[in-house]
This record gives structure tokens, C-alpha cells and sequence, in this order.
């Protein structure tokens, strides 16, 4: 006979039916059903449901329940066989066997007291498993209240199964709710049921939320460094403040300290970098090496915003020799700049400072201090024609330089006629530059001049044509387009043998370069232009309207001998007459993605830069990427070079990662990178051996006689306890000189 204890509430509401949720461990190689807990409906706060086999009452204000016992509130749920009930002190004991569940946890215990005033619960010989992240254990008591569980001589594990491969046992475990992390007293951690560690304090994530402490360590051994281990340590200091302080040991070259401070206001974001080594053991003569990184985004209001990017090291070689997460391995140079931007209704004006360090033995670069530049933004309109301005006010200073400062005035006013069609457009653009110097410095003897003032008019012409058919090749129910263009630009020839170059380099000649109207990043070169360039670009969609197939074409052609490069001194750059660029991109599988690009001069029959890039991605991580790159003058070398990457799926378990660059011109490898990663559900590890050529900004890129660096890595996590993030076997492919990229248009 089942009765209700009327006097705290009268029910006869049954327990709600819950839907189970079918979820797939693939990585346990498990499937698991969980229920999720809710409260009996029509339970109100403060009111205790009970239903039971037999009652008998105590007094008005207790009562001892037996046989089946059922007790609900809004935060929990009990079945027990006997509990007795204190209404007016709000006491609550039970007998076993009991199962209690609430909104975190599920537990099976001997016996229960439990204020339901205070909204504490104590559970002894506890055997419980936690529902809002992975984690289970048994404890001698267990006691439940608003901010968490603390456990006392209790384990702990993220690890499924009867025998899990790790385990905290603990004479105290305490696991906050509020704040998302757990800690434990006089631990020991197991593995495998084997004591390895004893820890007087530990904390560990429960959550995605952030808490100060030891981050997952590495360790690595290499012909550079020796043994190298990586200890990283995160100092959560507010919401929007937080540091991570990483000691590096390298047995080959000392310790090294690395710290990165993080923040985040109403108006900035940004991080500041420091790395600083007082010595390093295999080159004592450099003395101190060091590394300073400040990046910094500010929103000063609706108008105004201002970022910072300064990167400063110690010596030409230290990204190579030490490597940083603020540069890469195979950067030439370091940006440094700041800029101070103003947003108006009709002009942009950008107040910037910059300077480039070039690393290597290599002439100093100019620094603008400042450089100001102004556009308008909203040009005056009158039909299809536009009238703008632009233009800019910059200082450099190099001291090392034969010209140790120079102040420019750049100004360009331009007419624009800009119609616009579905099937067609046609733009045509008159331009005058005008540019005028101060250059300081010893100029006697040279061919430069204190004063200039250079004027050149610029037409440009450009249309550009839209077809477009149904088609069934290659593809069903496809579209195929074809937008042939057509350009003339003119600008006349002008000796500008008298201006430095301050921030002016040559442009890359590719098929989209084809159709600029300028050669040069700067206005210390203009190029001559009399020329007309003609290229096409066709392309295929499905049914579905996702590109699978492009290719463009294009020539410039010369209309007078003044305009060729070979005829213009403007820089000592190779320059080609008859630059033919083609690239392609295939798409033809989701899994398929196939990209090329060559430039080629046809008056030599010489082929000046090509690349190409086969990528295959399965699932689970699977993936081939073919690359091949060519280069036939960079820095007076050239440069062929083939590699592969793969990454190929074992198990659900297992992943292998492999990559290979080989220097074809010189018939050398230069890269070789191979891992194995294990992953399970409750622990991971990857191991990673390199062999590369090490880089010497101080030496010639066609040294014959090169250096190569070779090492093992080797890190491990124990789910639950380290980081939170997920291994991927494409980060370990990103380790090397040559990091695999994905293809942009490639599903994940």
C-alpha cells in the first residue's frame, strides 16, 4: 500500500517518465545512456514530496517512512528503504540502499542526513558519478551542498569503465560548482592502479572556466637544445586580466623564461610578450638574448581607434636559434608599428609610425616617423563620375644610410567613370601624381638630390565582360562562366634615378598583379606604363552553386619600347618583357582539392615562379596534401622544392602524421617530421621527431654546407586533471618549417 505523508504536501502525481539520451563514446569504445534529472512536477520550493510503502506518524512534525520510500523536492530526488523526517528542524535520515540524483550528480550510497533548511546532504559509503562533465569516484562521506561536493578519504576519475587508467585517491576532494574547478588534500595520483605521485594540493578544471595553475608540461630532446622541458604556469588575475609564466630548460642552452600578459578593457585588447635568456651556454658570447612582443587593438570611441604591433628581439638569429609563438622560424623581418586611425564622414586619416627590422646582414630599412595619410572616403558623385583626393606626409630617418633623412608630400587627385552592368562594366580613371622630396644627408657625388618634385599624370582603362551558359561538362545541371578583361594603363617614362627608396618595393607578378595600375608599393618608383594586359577567367559551379572549377590567364603587351621594365632602372629586381601568369583551382570532390599557379616569360621561354598544391581530407583527420614550389631567382638562388604531408587514422585511437620537404636544386631534404598520437577518453599523448635544416640569417640561402637540427617530442595528458583543449594531429603538422596549411575553400 503506497500512502503520502499529507502534511508537507498531499501528491498523487507519479514520477515523470524521462527520455533517455543515446550518447556514443567512440573513443572509450562504449555507448553510454544517461538520464537527465528533473524535478517531480508540481513540487514547489520548499515543499518535500514522499510516497512510501507504509508511515507512521511521530507527533505533528515527524514521521518515519518504510518499504520504497520516494522522496522529491525541486533540487533532488531520493529512493530509500527507510528515512525518518523532522519537519520542523528540517531533518532528513535515511537507510539504504539509497540512489540519490540532483542536477550535477548521481549517487548510490548506504545511508543519508541530510537539512533541507541549509540545503546540505551527506552521504555516506558513496559510489557517485557526476552529469554536467565526466567524472566519478567513491567517497567514506559525501556531502552536497549549494556551491559543490566535498568528498572525504574519496576518488576521483574522468576515466570510464570498472578499471580506469587513472585515479586520485584523497583524504579530501572538493569539487565547486560555482567555480567550475576541483582541489584536493594529501592525494595520490594512480595509474594503471599503480601509485606514481604523491600531491599535498592539487587543482584541477571541472569546466571551461579559467583558474591559476600548472598548465600540461612537454618535454623534448633535440641536437640543439638537449633536453628540453616546458613547464607552463596560468595566472588567472581578474576576468580581464591573466598571464601565463613558462620556465623553458634547455640542457644545451639554460633556462628560459617566457611570460605573456593578457588584457581586456572597455576600449583595448591586447598581450605583451616577454622572453629573456640571461645566457646561452652554446653561444656565451651573444650575452643576453631576449624577445619583446606588444600587440594592442583600442576603440577610443565612434571615430577614433589606434593599434600597436612591436616585435623587438635581441639578435638577428634568435627566432631561428630559440623560436617564438610571436614569429615564425622563417620570417625575414620584424613589423614594428603604431597607428593612430580617424574615422570622419568624408576622410580617413591614418597617423602611423613604423619600422621594419630586417634580420639578417643586411642594409638597415627607414623608419617613418610619422607617416600621415588621408583618403577620402566619401569621394564628390555626380552620375557615374567621382572626384577623390588622396594623398600623404611622411619622414624617414636611417642613419646608416647615405641619405639619413627625407621628408615627402605625395597628393592624387582622381576622376573616375564607373559603370556597372550585370554582364559588362567598364572603368576608366585619371590620375596626377604629384610628389615632392627633402632628402638630408652627404649627397655629394651621388645621383641623388636634396630637393625634387616629380608630376605624372595616370590613365587607366579597364573592362571586363560576363558570360555565363548552362553546362553538362564535366558536371551535372552546371554553370560555366567566362569574364574575359581588357586594361590600358599610361603613365610616361621619368628618370627618377634622384629619389631614395624609403618604403617601395616591387609588387608580385601574379595574374590578378596583371591588372594593378602600379608596379611598386610606394610612390618613391612609378613605373612607365604604355601597355595593354588581356586576360580571361573561367569558371564551373554545380547544381548547387559551389565553384569546383576556375582558370585565369593574362599578358601584358608593351606598346612602346620606354614602358618595357627591362628598359626602366627603377630597382635592381629582375624584370621580365612578355610576363604570361596563369592559376588554377579544381574542386571537383569535397574531398578534392587541386591548386596551381606558374608566371612565365615568353620572350626567354624561361619559367620565372610556378607552385602547386594536391590536397585530399577524409575523415577522422585523414588527410595528403603534394605541394611543389619554384623560384628561379630569390635573393640571386634558385628554388625548387617538393613535399608531402599526411596524416592517416590507425584506429579511433591512433593517428600517424608524416611530412617531407625535399631541396631539389640542391638534392638535400630539408625537412623530415613524422608523429604518433594515442587519444583515448580519459587520457592522450603524441610523440614527435624532426629532422631540419637549421636557418642562418647571416648566410647565404645556397650554403652548401648546411646544418640540420634533430629532436624528439613528447607530450601526455591526463584528461581531467590538464588542459581542456582537444589534440588535433594537424597542430603537430604546423610544428615544422614548412607547417601544413588547409586549402580556405576545403570542408573541415
Amino acid at each position: 500500500m503506497s500512502k503520502t505523508w499529507g502534511i508537507l504536501m498531499l501528491s498523487v502525481v507519479s514520477a515523470p517518465s524521462l527520455a533517455e539520451t543515446e550518447l556514443t563514446h567512440k573513443l572509450c569504445g562504449t555507448s553510454m545512456q544517461t538520464r537527465a534529472w528533473q524535478p517531480l512536477p508540481g513540487v514547489k520550493l520548499g515543499n518535500v514530496d514522499i510516497k512510501a510503502d507504509d508511515v507512521e506518524l511521530l507527533g505533528t512534525q515527524s514521521a518515519e517512512f518504510t518499504g520504497n520510500v520516494d522522496i522529491n523536492t525541486v533540487n533532488m530526488s531520493l529512493s530509500a528503504q527507510t528515512a525518518l523526517i523532522d519537519k520542523q528542524r528540517g531533518l532528513l535520515n535515511a537507510t539504504g540502499p539509497i540512489v540519490y540524483r540532483d542536477a550535477v550528480s548521481n549517487v548510490n550510497s548506504s545511508g543519508l542526513n541530510a537539512d533541507l533548511n541549509n540545503s546540505e546532504i551527506s552521504l555516506l559509503g558513496a559510489d557517485y558519478k557526476l552529469t554536467e562533465q565526466q567524472g566519478k569516484g567513491g567517497a567514506e562521506k559525501l556531502t552536497i551542498n549549494d556551491s559543490g561536493l566535498v568528498l572525504m578519504n574519496a576518488s576521483f576519475t574522468a576515466c570510464p569503465g570498472e578499471t580506469p587508467a587513472w585515479e586520485i585517491e584523497a583524504d579530501e576532494i572538493n569539487l565547486s560548482r560555482e567555480e567550475g574547478w576541483g582541489e584536493t588534500h594529501n592525494a595520490i595520483l594512480r595509474i594503471l592502479n599503480t601509485p606514481v605521485l604523491y600531491l599535498p594540493y592539487f587543482t584541477f578544471p571541472l569546466d571551461e572556466r579559467r583558474k591559476s595553475g600548472l598548465l600540461t608540461p612537454s618535454i623534448s630532446s633535440s641536437d640543439k637544445y638537449g633536453l628540453e622541458t616546458i613547464t607552463p604556469y596560468y595566472w588567472n588575475i581578474a576576468p580581464n586580466l591573466d598571464a601565463t609564466i613558462t620556465p623553458r630548460y634547455m640542457a644545451n642552452k639554460g633556462l628560459q623564461l617566457k611570460t605573456e600578459l593578457r588584457y581586456l578593457t572597455k576600449q583595448h585588447e591586447g598581450l605583451v610578450g616577454i622572453e629573456y635568456l640571461n645566457k646561452d651556454d652554446s653561444e656565451p658570447a651573444l650575452g643576453e638574448r631576449y624577445m619583446f612582443h606588444w600587440q594592442q587593438k583600442s576603440y577610443l570611441n565612434e571615430n577614433w581607434r589606434a593599434s600597436v604591433d612591436v616585435t623587438n628581439v635581441s639578435d638577428d638569429n634568435y627566432i631561428t636559434d630559440l623560436e617564438s609563438s610571436y614569429a615564425s622560424k622563417t620570417d625575414t623581418q620584424l613589423y614594428r608599428t603604431g597607428v593612430l586611425t580617424h574615422l570622419g564622414d568624408t576622410w580617413r586619416t591614418d597617423i602611423k609610425v613604423q619600422n621594419f627590422e630586417v634580420l639578417g646582414d643586411h642594409l638597415e630599412s627607414y623608419t617613418a616617423i610619422p607617416q600621415i595619410n588621408f583618403t577620402q572616403t566619401a569621394p564628390w558623385k555626380f552620375d557615374h563620375f567621382d572626384f577623390s583626393v588622396s594623398g600623404e606626409l611622411s619622414h624617414f630617418t636611417n642613419s646608416s644610410a647615405i641619405i639619413d633623412q627625407a621628408t615627402r608630400v605625395h597628393i592624387e587627385p582622381k576622376a573616375r567613370f564607373d559603370y556597372d552592368q550585370y554582364a559588362w562594366s567598364f572603368l576608366s580613371e585619371v590620375s596626377l601624381l604629384q610628389t615632392n622630396y627633402d632628402q638630408q644627408g652627404d649627397l655629394s657625388g651621388t645621383q641623388f638630390k636634396q630637393s625634387v618634385s616629380r608630376t605624372l599624370p595616370k590613365v587607366r582603362l579597364y573592362s571586363q565582360l560576363n558570360f555565363e551558359r548552362d553546362t553538362s561538362y564535366l558536371v551535372q545541371d552546371g554553370i560555366q562562366t567566362l569574364e574575359p578583361q581588357i586594361q590600358y594603363l599610361y603613365t610616361p617614362n621619368k628618370d627618377q634615378s634622384d629619389i631614395g627608396l624609403y618604403d617601395t618595393t616591387k609588387l608580385q607578378d601574379d595574374y590578378y598583379g596583371l591588372f594593378r595600375d602600379t608596379r611598386f608599393s610606394g610612390v618613391d618608383r612609378i613605373a612607365a606604363a604604355n601597355q595593354f594586359t588581356l586576360g580571361a577567367t573561367t569558371r564551373l559551379f554545380d547544381k548547387k552553386q559551389e565553384e569546383i572549377f576556375n582558370f585565369s590567364a593574362g599578358q601584358i603587351f608593351y606598346l612602346s619600347d620606354d614602358a618595357k621594365p627591362t628598359e626602366q632602372s627603377l630597382n635592381s629586381d629582375t624584370n621580365y618583357n612578355a610576363l604570361f601568369a596563369a592559376q588554377t583551382m579544381v574542386h571537383w570532390h569535397r574531398r578534392w582539392y587541386f591548386s596551381a599557379g606558374i608566371q612565365y616569360n615568353t620572350d626567354s621561354k624561361q619559367m620565372i615562379q610556378s607552385n602547386a598544391t594536391l590536397d585530399y581530407k577524409g575523415d577522422n583527420n585523414q588527410l595528403v596534401q603534394l605541394n611543389h614550389r619554384y623560384a628561379n631567382d630569390v635573393s640571386g638562388n634558385t628554388i625548387e622544392q617538393t613535399g608531402v604531408f599526411t596524416s592517416i587514422p590507425i584506429s579511433d585511437e591512433w593517428q600517424f602524421i608524416a611530412s617531407y620537404h625535399r631541396d631539389l636544386e640542391n638534392n638535400r631534404s630539408v625537412e623530415i617530421l613524422s608523429g604518433l598520437q594515442y587519444e583515448s577518453c580519459c587520457w592522450a599523448f603524441q610523440i614527435t621527431g624532426h629532422r631540419q635544416i637549421e636557418t642562418d640569417l647571416n648566410q647565404s640561402i645556397g650554403t652548401e654546407q648546411a646544418t640540420f637540427d634533430s629532436g624528439i617530442s613528447f607530450n601526455f595528458v591526463l584528461k581531467g586533471l590538464g588542459s581542456k583543449s582537444r589534440y588535433d594531429a594537424q597542430k603537430l603538422l604546423q610544428q615544422g618549417i614548412f607547417g601544413y596549411r588547409r586549402p580556405y575553400f576545403l570542408n573541415n
